[in-house]
């Protein structure tokens, strides 16, 4: 009886280590969540060692005491069994200490600023795959943000060419790359080597699993015809009303009728059917402007912003959502859009802090599968992406996945 009591209790501890660490989704009350280096929005992919922040808004301003929970995983987003002392330098569950109150907003809200590293978070010591969670005071997690850190022991040279295939030619994005290093002897690449390629920094759209096609003494080279294509989609959409009560870029019209200003922008005509027209874009990201303030994190205030779309050939067995980095590509209830029968239309109102947002319209089903092939603006192979290629080793005798490598390349410089 002992033994099997001790066997089921190591395997429920194996299946709980075993489960994937998935991001919680934001609450309503929380807005404007990024990652900051040097004070600019940015993939959360940091160089090992390198310092970064975390900031995001509480619209309910009450200066709210949040902690902060910082776990290692591998390739797969499993938390590691590594001791937390292995891999962090001082303490995590520690309460964010740096926090200001709006000034001069129509909507209230507390600005919330985590560094890392910090007096009491000294640094984070391995490369890898790492997921923050933000607990409030009486630990309940409220919302969490994957993260990587990565080595520079490799080199990946890389092309973006078009599709391999024929039928995929005008539609699709091919990553070529290869893998080499001075300062490592990989051992057993088909296995210990995994690569992770992403697509304008989206964590969850990531192609992964892919072996080298061959390799050629410590150089590993993959140059696949399908295995490593994105749908190439099409430009990210944008506003600007960073004066929120002045008409801006793609804004309409100004309604100062409610407690906050609304921005009531342009109808937007699915674009799928339509040549493709370069639009300059930020592949997603988002920069925070007040043009009257002189702090944005503090200073630039929230409006309603109405989007308005027309996609008369749309299937309705599936949903259309409003993603970018604003909301971290979320596929949830806020972000999804209703259809207004009377009007033929897609609508929605989100709440976002003023400035100049990059957005899409995604398709996805009940489950969250994306459906790129049928993008509501299309797929061109003309688009401009960024593409990334991180490289993880793991040696035979390894504890954890090591992130040695991280290359980007944007698709302007595609290829045949």
């Amino acid at each position: 009886m002992k033994k099997s009591i001790t066997f089921t209790l190591i395997c429920l501890v194996q299946f709980c280590f075993a489960q994937v660490k998935e991001t919680l989704i934001t609450p309503v009350n929380i807005k404007t969540v990024s990652f900051t280096q040097n004070n600019v929005n940015a993939v959360p992919i940091f160089v090992l060692g390198s310092g970064f922040q975390l900031q995001f808004d509480d619209l309910f301003g009450n200066e709210a005491d949040y902690y902060y929970e910082i776990i290692h995983c591998d390739y797969n987003w499993h938390p590691t069994q590594i001791p937390k002392a292995e891999y962090l330098e001082g303490f995590d569950n520690q309460r964010i200490q740096t926090y200001s109150n709006s000034f001069n907003t129509l909507q209230l809200y507390s600005h919330y600023t985590l560094s890392l590293p910090n007096q009491n978070t000294l640094g984070l010591k391995l490369s890898g795959n790492y997921i923050i969670t933000i607990l409030n005071d009486a630990r309940e997690a409220i919302f969490s943000r994957k993260f990587i850190l990565y080595e520079e022991a490799v080199k990946i040279p890389m092309q973006i060419k078009r599709a391999r295939t024929t039928a995929n030619l005008p539609l699709k994005h091919n990553v070529d790359f290869s893998v080499n290093s001075t300062e490592l002897t990989f051992q057993n690449p088909l296995k210990n080597v995994k690569v992770m390629l992403l697509q304008n920094g989206k964590f969850d759209t990531a192609i992964k699993n892919i072996v080298p096609q061959y390799t050629l003494g410590n150089d590993l080279v993959y140059k696949y015809d399908t295995e490593t294509q994105f749908w190439a989609g099409n430009e990210f959409l944008f506003f600007e009303n960073k004066d929120i009560r002045a008409s801006g870029n793609n804004v309409a019209i100004i309604d100062a009728n409610t407690a906050v200003y609304g921005s009531h922008l342009f109808t937007h005509n699915a674009r799928a059917s339509f040549p493709y027209s370069f639009t300059q874009d930020v592949n997603g990201n988002f920069l925070v402007n007040n043009i009257n303030g002189s702090d944005n994190t503090v200073e630039a205030d929230y409006a309603w912003v109405y989007f308005t779309l027309s996609a008369p050939s749309f299937r309705l067995d599936k949903d259309i959502y409003i993603t970018g980095m604003f909301n971290n590509y979320a596929l949830s209830e806020e972000y999804k859009m209703e259809y207004n029968e009377k009007k033929g239309l897609y609508e929605k109102a989100l709440l976002i802090k003023q400035g100049f947002t990059n957005y899409e319209y995604t398709i996805a089903d009940k489950k969250g599968f994306i459906d790129f092939e049928n993008a509501i603006d299309g797929n061109f192979y003309q688009t401009e992406n960024n593409y990334t290629v991180l490289v993880y080793y793991k040696e035979n005798t390894g504890r954890y996945d090591r992130v040695i490598g991280k290359a980007d390349l944007n698709s302007i410089n595609i290829v045949n």
